[in-house]
């Protein structure tokens, strides 16, 4: 695969995004359409899950969002038909944006085999050629995403669900969201109340040079917070309550204590 050298100035438009954030806390972006944008360096990023159901990495992919959408413009952009494509960038920008953003996730093979995917899509205002909002996502389109996507802009549009609620369950966990739309739950169905409970691991990963927080709750869909060794670092558990938290501390910190706390539940491990 060919590394492509990409232009100085998208890095200085992606870096000087807006300082203000959106309800849900991610970040208004102020990339250019018309610029090719810099990914992150070769084999620095690793998406979390496998093929169809896999999830971008969070320190690469965090979502970014466009700052013409809001709560308030919604009917003049993302519920209006054909709005989106008057937004998306070209494919001559994005094409060579794609290749290198598979080199940065460790890609092999055709980018047939991937869609060079918005993490919070067009439809609900995401960031249009922001590097961290666009990733290499495995299987062709339309995908199982694509339907998250549509069902989710459906509701915001319908007034049920708010553009900032429907922008921070896509990108906490996409393929929860997925699964709950597949398979609802009767209404009258109340979930069995169990103790919060976690238990948590830790392992050096010596390709990217920090420890993966490996934890296991009863606690799905739940932001999982690792602190300890003067920093901390989060994400969000699974539908089966699992997650892989991203631990940025040296390998000199091995045997270190760190806390773990998942919703109400509390645990610990030693790195």
């Amino acid at each position: 695969m060919v590394t492509l050298a990409l232009a100085a100035v998208g890095s200085a438009a992606a870096a000087t995004a807006a300082a203000r954030r959106a309800p849900n806390a991610l970040s208004y972006s102020s990339a250019s359409n018309s610029v090719v944008q810099p990914q992150p360096r070769p084999h620095s990023c690793h998406a979390r899950g496998h093929g169809v159901y896999s999830l971008p990495d969070p320190r690469c992919t965090p979502g970014a969002l466009n700052p013409a959408v809001s709560q308030a413009t919604i009917r003049r952009t993302i519920c209006r038909s054909g709005w989106t494509a008057s937004v998306r960038p070209p494919e001559s920008i994005t094409e060579r944006e794609k290749y290198a953003s598979m080199a940065a996730y460790g890609d092999g093979g055709s980018p047939h085999d991937y869609e060079y995917d918005h993490l919070v899509p067009l439809e609900l205002g995401g960031a249009t050629n922001d590097p961290r909002n666009l990733w290499p996502e495995p299987g062709a389109s339309p995908n199982l995403k694509d339907g998250v996507e549509d069902h989710l802009n459906s509701l915001v549009c319908d007034g049920r669900l708010t553009l900032a609620a429907a922008q921070r369950l896509i990108v906490a966990n996409w393929v929860t969201q997925y699964r709950a739309i597949a398979n609802p739950q009767p209404a009258t169905t109340t979930p069995a109340q169990s103790t919060p409970r976690c238990s948590a691991s830790a392992r050096w990963n010596a390709t990217y040079r920090d420890w993966d927080v490996y934890v296991d709750s009863n606690q799905p869909d739940t932001e999982a917070i690792v602190t300890g060794y003067g920093t901390s670092a989060s994400y969000y558990t699974d539908s089966a309550g699992y997650a892989d938290v991203y631990f940025r501390a040296g390998e000199s910190a091995a045997g270190t204590g760190v806390t773990v706390t998942v919703g109400s539940a509390t645990c610990r491990t030693t790195l």
